[in-house]
This record gives C-alpha cells, structure tokens and sequence, in this order.
C-alpha cells in the first residue's frame, strides 16, 4: 500500500490558468493564448473556405507583459486558450533601493513582490512617486505573472 504521509508545498483553488474559446468567437481587445504567452489581440482577420477546408482566423497580438508581437492562424472551428486576465489597482506606498514596490491591496494587505516596470512606465513612476503623489499602480495578473502596466493619480484620498 501506498503511504498515506503526501506532502502539498502550495495550495490553490487547482482553476486553470487558461479556459478554451472557439476561433471565430474570439474578438479585436480580447485575450489569447499565442506561442504560449498572454496576448491582447491587435488585429484579427478570417479568411474565406476553401472548396473543401475551414475558414481560417489570422490573429496578431501583442503580449501583455512583454510587449512582443505574435502572430497566428487557426481554423475557425478550433478552440484557442484564453488566459484568465485579473487586473487590480494597488495602492503605491514605497519603492525600495532594490526596486521593489510597496504596495498596499484593497484588504490592507501591503505587497512587496512586484519590481518597478522597464523603461518609460517606470520613469514616470519613479519621478511621480519623488515628486510626492499618491499613485495606484495596475496590476495585470495572467499565467503566473504579474507586473506593473499603468499607473494613476489616487483621487479617492481628495475626497
């Protein structure tokens, strides 16, 4: 007989990171599965049947995270992943010397695992946050990752 001892490091709702969608009712601003990466799509185009095939969806996209272009075809009547997107507005209290936000959710919990984003977005961010503002940071959330990708002015404190 097998031991009864297993041992579980994680827990988790076991809910997938990716749902199937048919090809034809996938949408321009909706998200997709391309290459394995999360994806908003840009453009979107299908092509008329053959004498004997499938109509064809040519879709390009643009991953969510890493900004890269992707680019696939697919058969109308197939299903593609969709990633499970969760977006979320975090409250900015710190940016560490390492460059790791502070952040604060929405239960009070405070956040100290997202690093400050590449490039224009974290310029802003930094120069915003020196200058004294009180921002909210959007955090998109798909397939394990996580990061940055705008940032506001908090108002809600003005009130």
């Amino acid at each position: 007989m097998a031991d009864m001892d297993d041992h579980f490091e994680t827990t988790d709702s076991g809910a997938s990171s990716t749902y199937p969608m048919q090809c034809s009712a996938l949408r321009k601003n909706g998200f997709v599965m391309l290459k394995s990466r999360p994806c908003k799509i840009v453009e979107m185009s299908t092509s008329k049947t053959g004498k004997h095939g499938h109509a064809k969806v040519h879709m390009v996209g643009i991953d969510i995270f890493s900004n890269k272009k992707y680019e696939d075809i697919c058969p109308s009547t197939h299903n593609m992943d969709v990633p499970n997107v969760k977006r979320e507005d975090l409250q900015l209290i710190a940016i560490s010397d390492d460059s790791f936000l502070t952040l604060l959710n929405e239960g009070g919990d405070l956040r100290e695992d997202l690093k400050v984003p590449d490039g224009e977005l974290g310029d802003q961010l930094r120069s915003d946050f020196d200058s004294g503002k009180d921002l909210l940071c959007t955090v998109l959330k798909a397939c394990g990752e996580e990061c940055v990708i705008a940032i506001k002015t908090n108002t809600a404190l003005d009130k």
